[in-house]
């Protein structure tokens, strides 16, 4: 819903994931094939929407070095490249109240996050935290607790949330027998999570 509105305010979806992407990266540089993969937005599109935020001044021209991985097999170690690409304006004038608007609220809300992690397994818990509520000092945007989890399909999952986000998320899943026995240990990472501030989107066990 309130991508919705924002995509009529400012012409698109597309062009509301990569001012998230921007907003929520600042020192980082990317190249239009970075922004695409990150954002999940056509290559063509992206080339569309970076040639206007760079007319507008949001973004500018920047240098980066990217590390190339060796080969597989090879025992060189991975080289860097000069790429380059395009950062975030620091300098644009009303780089704050955009900010605020594009990124004052997730564009997921519960009832989205919990139907985007349904095929994943028997989910008996999942709570958020990090990004979703402003914690950025969190240690984890999503723990994950359940049964017959399927890894490949949570870290699926986990990608198409970034897209929109605009955020690379941290996670840690647990099946239900080793999560109980972490909160009956007081395991740290458990801890970090249920004693600071955290949304509980399914929550079917009452731990507290």
């Amino acid at each position: 819903f309130f991508m919705d509105i924002l995509a009529k305010l400012f012409g698109s979806t597309s062009r509301i994931k990569i001012l998230r992407l921007f907003f929520l990266n600042p020192l980082d540089a990317f190249d239009v094939k970075m922004v695409s993969e990150k954002s999940k937005v056509k290559i063509a599109e992206v080339r569309r929407e970076i040639a206007l935020l760079k007319k507008a001044g949001v973004i500018t021209d920047k240098s980066f070095f990217k590390e190339i991985p060796s080969r597989r097999g090879s025992k060189k170690a991975p080289t860097k490249k000069r790429m380059q690409g395009f950062q975030l304006k620091s300098t644009f004038p009303l780089l704050t109240p955009l900010k605020n608007l594009i990124i004052s609220e997730s564009p997921l809300n519960r009832d989205e996050i919990a139907k985007r992690f349904k095929t994943v397994g028997k989910i008996k818990l999942l709570a958020i935290s990090g990004i979703f509520i402003e914690e950025l000092d969190a240690r984890i945007d999503v723990l994950i607790v359940g049964d017959g989890l399927k890894k490949r399909a949570i870290e699926s999952t986990l990608k198409s949330i970034e897209a929109e986000i605009g955020k690379e998320l941290s996670y840690a899943m647990f099946e239900t027998s080793e999560f109980l026995y972490r909160v009956s240990v007081y395991d740290k990472l458990v801890r970090d999570v249920l004693d600071f501030r955290h949304d509980k989107v399914i929550d079917k066990l009452g731990v507290v």
